[in-house]
């Protein structure tokens, strides 16, 4: 068998004298959705933070298609095609999606904005992600809360992402825009993307990922194919019973 995708081997994170996250050993497949789940200080944010470069680990080594790689930044990161999209999406409100997708990047001609290149590449990277997304020159602000997480995704993929992680992508939405947003993952996932899901939302992830990974206090205590697992098993496990 291929090695998994990303294997986060024995990782442990302090801050000062509070360790954070301890002793994690966690694989991540291609074509994989991995629901991480756990109370609020259980680590799971600090954890994704090592992944993503944002807190570098203390302890213990990440690895990539097998080979170990050093993750001390989100540079590093996005070299290993590791992109983070955070519940705070950071887009810039005023601009529309395709300067979002290019903001500090932005192709030029002749000194010029080259704005129908940016916003030939910013449909296509748009349509891999919502196939009817047709609001290229609205502000972001304008946009609702599925079309502007589509559009934050989308620029984590404009940087050839092959590894998503996605802290609360639902948190402030509705179920319809909820619906959307899983449609969004469960197609990335098929094109062969490793998909993690931060998400309280219990039910939404159990239907949505293929396993779940449950933290507890900084330490893995489970995981589990979310085929055979319940939303109980799962709390009983968060509550280390």
């Amino acid at each position: 068998m291929s090695a998994p995708l990303v294997e986060m081997r024995g990782v442990g994170k302090h801050f000062g004298g509070v360790r954070a996250v301890e002793g994690v050993d966690l694989q991540l497949n291609a074509g994989e959705v991995l629901g991480l789940v756990g109370h609020n200080g259980a680590g799971k944010s600090t954890l994704m933070r090592t992944l993503s470069g944002a807190d570098p680990l203390n302890e213990g080594e990440i690895r990539i298609d097998g080979a170990p790689v050093a993750i001390k930044s989100p540079r590093d990161a996005r070299s290993a095609g590791i992109e983070t999209v955070y519940q705070d999406l950071a887009l810039a409100d005023n601009l529309d999606a395709a300067a979002n997708l290019f903001l500090g990047r932005e192709h030029t001609r002749h000194g010029l904005l080259d704005e129908p290149r940016m916003e030939a590449e910013a449909r296509e990277v748009l349509a891999r992600v919502n196939p009817a997304f047709d609001a290229f020159r609205t502000p972001v602000r304008a946009l609702s809360g599925g079309e502007r997480q589509a559009v934050a995704i989308a620029r984590a993929l404009r940087f050839r992402a092959r590894v998503l992680i996605l802290d609360e992508p639902t948190a402030s939405l509705g179920s319809a825009e909820t619906s959307m947003v899983h449609e969004v993952i469960r197609r990335l996932r098929d094109e062969g993307l490793a998909i993690v899901v931060v998400s309280h939302d219990l039910h939404g992830l159990l239907d949505l990922a293929d396993r779940v990974a449950v933290l507890r206090s900084g330490q893995l205590v489970a995981t589990a194919s979310c085929q055979d697992t319940t939303r109980e098993d799962v709390i009983l496990w968060m509550l280390g019973k």
